[in-house]
């Protein structure tokens, strides 16, 4: 028998597994203690821009594709639940994995447009493309009528009761968030994720060990389509009415997201976390601050940038290096029983 093995947990780790799946558990049960709706109402917010900003997080940050148009998968989800559930009446819960279906299909003609391009030009291109998609639903005509304020109706709402709706709205986005959280880490923990880090530190490096560029990458690049579908999908179950303007919002679904990846730490598993529970606080914070709110978190990313590129997480690790969500493998030398010590 080797002297060493193979592994990735740490003491720390399986703490922060068992907390986050207590947490996690304990968030599912809010609806029957939380009576008023005064932390689910915003909860469902933070949720579902925790499981954008995994999804953004997992292609800038561990593929190295910086996108900008991300918001073009968050307005392909809310347009396909609007059709699908006002025009051909299906369940709007039923619909949210069609409009994820429907964004990762339209992600593919996407992905041969833009992987051509790189770096920077990437980043501009799937910005380009998302508003080029935002000006065809606005001057859609009767089709999607992009240009006019739509909303779910009771009809195409299925009859649910408002508390009910409420409900269901919040598991599903606590299902995307936690879901988010656990394709990042156990992508990362595969071959797969051996893939990413290696053409995101070095693509031509990559190719030449044998990795699949193109396949690796769109494999991501589809992932976070579908998951952000989803996303765009739940976020119209909780707005309930949208126009194309909002719908491909980048200041919302992309700056805001990139605002919460960077403050967390791009990169890294929990980052994500903790900025978007950052964000949370900053934006009880600056509630009456209207359009100052986003010069200010604007300021705060910038400044974050400069004195820590690794966010919050960095500082943490800085503070005492944790890893609750371990992706890296290590030798851990056995003891006389065969157990590691």
């Amino acid at each position: 028998m080797s002297e060493y093995r193979i592994s990735r947990s740490t003491p720390e780790s399986t703490v922060g597994l068992i907390g986050a799946a207590v947490a996690v558990l304990v968030l599912a049960t809010l609806p029957w203690w939380d009576s008023d709706g005064s932390l689910q109402t915003p909860l469902i917010v933070v949720l579902y821009y925790l499981a954008l900003a995994q999804m953004w997080n997992l292609l800038a940050g561990f593929a190295g594709l910086v996108s900008v148009g991300q918001q073009m998968f968050v307005g392909i989800g809310i347009y396909t639940m609007l059709q699908v559930a006002e025009v051909i009446g299906l369940d709007p819960f039923l619909a949210v994995p069609v409009a994820g279906m429907v964004a990762a299909v339209l992600s593919l003609p996407v992905a041969a447009f833009a992987f051509r391009l790189k770096g920077g030009y990437f980043a501009i291109g799937t910005w380009v493309v998302a508003e080029v998609l935002r000006l065809l639903v606005t001057e859609s005509g009767t089709h999607l009528r992009g240009g006019d304020v739509r909303s779910l109706t009771r009809d195409s709402l299925g009859g649910y009761s408002l508390e009910m709706r409420t409900n269901l709205t919040y598991w599903l986005a606590l299902a995307l968030a936690a879901g988010a959280t656990a394709i990042v880490v156990f992508a990362l923990r595969s071959r797969l994720g051996l893939a990413l880090r290696a053409i995101r530190d070095n693509e031509s490096g990559a190719r030449g060990l044998g990795v699949d560029v193109t396949r690796t990458k769109l494999i991501v690049w589809v992932v976070a389509a579908f998951w952000t579908g989803c996303t765009g999908a739940v976020i119209l179950l909780n707005t309930n009415s949208a126009t194309a303007a909002s719908a491909f919002s980048v200041l919302r679904w992309t700056a805001l997201v990139i605002f919460i990846a960077v403050i967390g730490g791009v990169g890294s598993t929990t980052g994500a976390i903790i900025g978007v529970l950052v964000y949370w606080f900053l934006d009880e914070q600056l509630e009456d601050a209207e359009n100052w709110r986003f010069i200010i978190l604007g300021a705060i990313a910038a400044v974050m940038a400069l004195v820590a590129p690794r966010g919050f997480y960095g500082l943490l690790q800085r503070w005492r290096p944790l890893q609750f969500f371990p992706v890296r493998r290590r030798l851990v030398k056995r003891d006389s029983v065969g157990e590691p010590t």
